[in-house]
């Protein structure tokens, strides 16, 4: 599948795989941010992309940052149709303020297919083994 990608600014960084097999690619930051504790910010990439009809633009975290750093990213769905700079929502959820450096990977995307389902409505829907127990509802694990 080919990704077109246009660059908006001179200075930013083409999105690239980090290894053959890796799922998402690492997308770059074209600008130095500081993002304070517990506080949202949106980064720009300087890049907009033509994602293939049928597919989706899906914006995740990079595991260091979560993981060390507790960067998250939010709202990261790019549909096909947008052609606008790619910006990626991140929070910081650390105690610590946490600064972007032009050029350092924020984030990661992985093109997914997707499914249009047609949206019908019912009176009431099947049983299910699960019903409508939500969060916990399967146990904690005994070991």
């Amino acid at each position: 599948m080919e990704l077109k990608v246009s660059k908006l600014n001179k200075e930013a960084v083409l999105p690239s795989y980090s290894y053959e097999d890796d799922a998402g690619f690492d997308l770059y930051s074209v600008e130095e941010v500081s993002v304070d504790p517990s506080r949202r910010f949106q980064i720009k990439t300087g890049i907009a992309m033509q994602i293939p009809a049928g597919y989706v633009g899906l914006i995740w975290d990079k595991s260091g940052l979560s993981h060390k750093f507790g960067i998250k990213t939010l709202g990261g769905v790019i549909d096909s149709g947008y052609r606008g700079e790619i910006i990626v929502g991140i929070i910081n959820l650390s105690d610590e303020n946490h600064t972007f450096k032009k050029g350092e990977k924020i984030g990661q995307m992985i093109i997914q297919k997707k499914e249009n389902c047609e949206i019908v409505e019912v009176e009431n829907l099947e049983e299910a083994e699960r019903g409508d127990r939500g969060f916990g509802s399967s146990g904690k694990k005994v070991n």
